[in-house]
């Protein structure tokens, strides 16, 4: 973590356009097979919205490797499309023409000539930490909590030095009634410690227990299967905000689930965003840490809070006084009995949409 007064923040959340890199290695021979994949999926693609371009290369030096870029007007449109069931239709042809591929994504900070008007730029530089965050969410069958519960407690962590540039250093796992949502940090390339973390004989073990009680069954051993399986488990890291040298154990660490409306999970998202970014900057102030994420109307919040948690329930439910709490509670399906704007409805909230913490485990830093 960098210096105590060093602001570290991540966000998909500020409407820039976004760069997406995918690069690939297609298996010999399946070249044109490749190729008539790509044309019928840029096809479908533009019309998707937020869409702007995007451009097949190959390698001079290795042809081989191919790489696709695409543009978007804002992250939050790419997301909405790339966790979308289309999408994974989409890609399915070209599965069976590659051998391996990495996705990034990058912010547009600066260019050397504008081509176009929609979108905007980020204007300024974020700090890391050298630390990305994912999420993966899935339901279990109802009546299967405790039993699931067990099973994901009860397994041996897997070595956390992935390679000399990646490893692993935290998992915390939280369930909601019959939803579970497992939050990795990691060190380095985060496709390449999934895998490692996958191919681990312990972890197997724990994912093969619990298949028996996945509402959506899934087979880990098919390629097709368990491909399917983590896109439509996907829950992407939208904003991250940090202010502080913290040591993990010295924080209280919550996961609240947000019951958005319908349509109304990226408002959310976004307001908690805003609301956290300004409670970092309150000098020895109660949040250390939050990342929220999100897929479609799935809210997750996770925070790392310097006092009990009951201590300071607007800061933990991710609001700025009374008043935002009440804009706040607009955009969630609470029921019309309940208030956020007033403490037993805080209480509430904190009661009933602070998930349970399974399972929290950090890697040793040296």
């Amino acid at each position: 973590m960098p210096a105590q007064a060093e602001k570290v923040s991540q966000s998909a959340l500020d409407g820039n356009r976004l760069r997406v890199v995918l690069m690939l290695e297609v298996e010999d021979g399946a070249e044109q097979r490749f190729l008539d994949a790509y044309d019928q999926m840029c096809r479908h693609v533009a019309a998707v919205p937020g869409h702007v371009s995007d451009q097949l290369c190959q390698s001079i030096e290795n042809p081989s490797q191919w790489l696709i870029t695409s543009e978007w007007e804002s992250a939050l449109h790419f997301l909405a499309w790339v966790d979308s069931p289309t999408h994974l239709e989409m890609v399915q042809p070209m599965h069976g023409c590659v051998k391996d591929t990495r996705s990034l994504r990058f912010g547009v900070l600066r260019e050397t000539r504008t081509s176009y008007e929609s979108g905007r730029m980020q204007t300024v530089p974020r700090v890391g930490d050298g630390i990305i965050r994912h999420a993966i969410t899935f339901t279990v069958k109802p009546g299967s909590e405790q039993k699931v519960a067990d099973i994901l407690s009860g397994y041996t962590s897997p070595q956390a030095v992935v390679d000399e540039n990646t490893r692993l250093r935290r998992t915390s796992l939280f369930m909601h009634g019959n939803r579970v949502v497992r939050a990795v940090e990691v060190e380095g390339d985060l496709a390449r410690a999934l895998r490692h973390v996958a191919r681990q004989p312990e972890v197997r073990a724990v994912e093969e227990a619990i298949n028996p009680y996945l509402e959506v069954d899934r087979d880990l051993n098919d390629p097709g299967s368990a491909r399917e399986f983590f896109a439509r488990a996907a829950l992407p890291a939208v904003h991250h905000v940090a202010r502080g040298a913290d040591r993990p154990e010295s924080l209280s660490r919550h996961a609240l689930i947000y019951p958005a409306k319908a349509g109304s999970g990226p408002a959310v998202a976004k307001m908690l965003a805003q609301q956290d970014e300004e409670a970092v900057d309150v000098p020895k102030g109660p949040l250390a840490r939050s990342t929220v994420y999100l897929r479609e109307d799935i809210v997750v919040r996770l925070v790392d809070l310097r006092v009990p948690v009951e201590e300071v329930p607007l800061v933990a439910v991710g609001a700025a006084g009374k008043h935002k709490a009440g804009v706040l509670a607009r955009l969630l399906d609470l029921g019309p009995d309940w208030d956020l704007g007033d403490e037993q409805g805080l209480k509430r909230f904190l009661v009933e949409c602070d998930m349970r913490m399974v399972t929290d485990r950090s890697a040793a830093t040296s």
